[in-house]
């Protein structure tokens, strides 16, 4: 029996094991989601924004490790998932992008919400194509989900209305042929690495998330070379727990230990990372860089030796040419210095702080209303969490707040916008994660300024029964924007946001709010939002002026905050 292009696109995604299509329905999508509607072990899941979609599918595509697919219809339906595709394509999450189109005779009419879809996606995509005929299929799918897993992006498929319902002139077989290679450096250019880091005699680690596969041929290396190891914020995960050797992030929302790790080596071994912020590397060290693509090879600082193959191939083979037996000085002072600075924040989020004589005075130069600090309310959700949760987080200091007081041990996830910086990808994150893993913990650290931008979708979590916790950080501020106006020296503006009272708006929209205003009351509420069944929004208003201290803090950042703060209360602001 001859099949439709819809139903040959969607009978090849179930068979991939897709499970979850996100998205907004429209006319030219109805043959594709009529097909899913049709498909046994394929779910549609309705967003109330394409953004949404887009965010959970790039979701599920970096819990998974596959492929994560997404659809929008013509025009508008299609412009709306651009952000959370290139947080996809920045995170490099295997996701494919179906949109609608035009009929095909009026492309290039200027129809009614015509958009040209391949040069919409143009910068964001690793491959885009629109399908004119039906002899295109299945090829042309073939090729799109080849290109979004085997490069690791995003790839864009545009449908128009007319096409889906045609049937193609042969059912053909559809076959990916997904398998990648692994690869490593050649001989010679690991022994110029074993000889550089031999020659070193403090050398330091920093490693990303494209080494989380290789986690034991790292900690080897580590031992090999009595390294501390600095994480980038998504190495967090996997790297963080059980691991002895490792000293937390470095940049602004890092720490002392770290910075010290980096400043005091003579030696730096990058590993599966393009940390971009270049003023936090050391200068003067030596470094060696392992990297599966060349173009990161050198393009965040100067490379003495660049190796580009897979973290766990290339570590494999260059540890038998390391020296060992090496002075643990270096390593020791770095965990010591980690350790004393653990010991500081841990006091900072301790709520009974506030009442012993440092805390009271602090509170009466920040906190003069005595609202929850954020250091206490992430540790409090640390403590009770699962230790399997999945964690994601919005960008700015929600994502401050975790770095620094969840520790990412065990089989917990996490997940955020930590290479595009969106706002508001934290609920719509942990849409899709809990899909992904029904069974799971899902805890989303949700600022204010996040969750009110696309406050639309938590009717999908409704609707869909999904047991997420939304934990809003409710400073009633875009906090981080506040943070960097003040220290360079600008007051405060347009940071203020006239919040409602987030839990009674969940409460309205038929899911479990719970406000937390007491600091008295933190710990015991946290561990009930998170205990009880479905979805929670536990809206907790915490300390709008507080400060997170960077790793370095600079004479210019502290006169800034300074002559800011001067100009906030001058009478007039």
């Amino acid at each position: 029996m001859a099949r439709t292009v819809a139903r040959v696109i969607i009978d090849a995604l179930q068979e991939l094991g897709v499970g979850h299509v996100f998205g907004v329905v429209g006319d030219a999508l109805n043959p594709l989601t009529e097909a899913i509607r049709t498909t046994d072990g394929l779910e549609w899941v309705g967003c109330r924004h394409e953004e949404a979609a887009a965010f959970a599918a790039g979701a599920r595509a970096q819990l998974s490790g596959t492929l994560g697919v997404c659809m929008g219809t013509v025009g508008p339906g299609s412009v709306h998932l651009l952000n959370g595709l290139y947080d996809a394509a920045k995170s490099r999450a295997p996701v494919l992008a179906i949109c609608g189109q035009v009929p095909l005779a009026e492309i290039g009419s200027d129809y009614f919400q015509e958009v040209d879809n391949d040069l919409l996606f143009r910068d964001v995509a690793v491959h885009r194509a629109t399908v004119t005929s039906p002899d295109q299929m299945p090829r042309a799918l073939e090729t799109a989900v080849r290109a979004a897993v085997t490069r690791g992006g995003v790839a864009v498929l545009t449908v128009p209305g007319d096409i889906g319902d045609q049937e193609l002139p042969e059912d053909r077989p559809v076959r990916f042929a997904l398998d990648r290679a692994v690869t490593r450096p050649d001989d010679p250019s690991l022994a110029r690495a074993a000889d550089l880091l031999n020659a070193a005699s403090r050398v330091t680690l920093l490693v990303g998330q494209g080494a989380r596969g290789a986690r034991a041929d790292v900690l080897r290396a580590a031992e090999a070379l009595a390294s501390p190891m600095v994480l980038t914020l998504k190495a967090k995960e996997g790297f963080e727990g059980d691991n002895p050797f490792q000293v937390g992030q470095t940049g602004l929302i890092g720490n002392p230990a770290a910075a010290h790790a980096f400043d005091s080596a003579d030696a730096l071994l990058m590993l599966g990372t393009d940390f971009p912020y270049r003023d936090w590397y050391p200068e003067g060290a030596k470094v060696v860089q392992v990297d599966t693509r060349e173009e990161h090879l050198g393009r965040r600082t100067p490379v003495d030796v660049g190796l580009a193959g897979d973290v766990g191939a290339t570590l494999q083979a260059l540890l038998p040419l390391l020296k060992t037996g090496r002075d643990r000085t270096h390593l020791d002072d770095a965990v010591d210095r980690f350790a004393d600075w653990q010991e500081g924040q841990q006091r900072l989020a301790d709520p009974a702080r506030e009442h012993r004589p440092v805390g009271k005075l602090r509170a009466a130069l920040d906190n003069r209303d005595h609202d929850i600090r954020p250091e206490a309310l992430a540790a409090a959700l640390d403590a009770h969490a699962a230790d399997d949760a999945v964690f994601t987080s919005d960008t700015g200091m929600a994502t401050v707040w975790l770095s620094r007081f969840v520790t990412m041990h065990a089989d917990r996830r996490l997940l955020g916008s930590y290479n595009l910086g969106s706002m508001a990808n934290a609920m719509p994150q942990a849409l899709g994660a809990q899909l992904w893993a029904p069974d799971r913990q899902v805890v989303a650290f949700c600022g204010d300024g996040g969750l009110s931008m696309l406050l639309g979708d938590l009717m999908t979590i409704k609707t869909y029964r999904l047991p997420v916790k939304l934990v809003v950080f409710d400073n009633r501020r875009l906090g981080m924007v506040k943070l960097e106006q003040e220290q360079v020296g600008l007051p405060e503006f347009g940071t203020e946001l006239d919040n409602p009272d987030f839990a009674a708006v969940a409460t309205a929209l038929g899911i479990t709010g719970i406000r937390l205003t007491d600091p008295a009351e933190l710990d015991e509420t946290v561990r009930r939002a998170l205990a009880t069944p479905g979805p929670v929004l536990l809206d907790v208003l915490t300390n709008p002026e507080e400060v997170a201290v960077p790793a370095k803090p600079t004479l210019a950042q502290g006169w800034g905050f300074a002559v800011a703060k001067a100009k906030e209360i001058l009478p007039g602001r």
